[in-house]
């Protein structure tokens, strides 16, 4: 939970949430394990502090990689690799 800076809203375990940059843009979504009221109790700790302030801790991340989707809204550049095509793979 050391990278949460702020929760917003009310959501329990396994929730859908969205991931916001300092900025309020959207970054990624996944499923918490960890519901808001807890969260804003434990958020900016390093996890071996989780223990201690729930007296339980459920998991060592916020959201497993497992369960995160990352959305990218940058452009491609010039310098990306073209998609495979049929004929390409050849």
């Amino acid at each position: 939970p050391a990278g949460v800076l702020a929760v917003s809203g009310d959501f329990v375990v396994g929730d859908v949430v969205t991931l916001e940059t300092t900025d309020g843009s959207c970054f990624a979504r996944g499923l918490v394990n960890y519901g808001s009221s807890d969260l804003d109790r434990i958020r900016g700790l390093k996890t071996d502090r989780v223990l201690e302030i729930l007296g339980v801790c459920a998991c060592d991340e916020v959201i497993h990689r497992d369960d995160l989707v990352v959305i990218c809204r940058e452009e491609p550049t010039s310098r990306s690799h073209p998609p495979l095509t049929q004929e390409s793979r050849n």
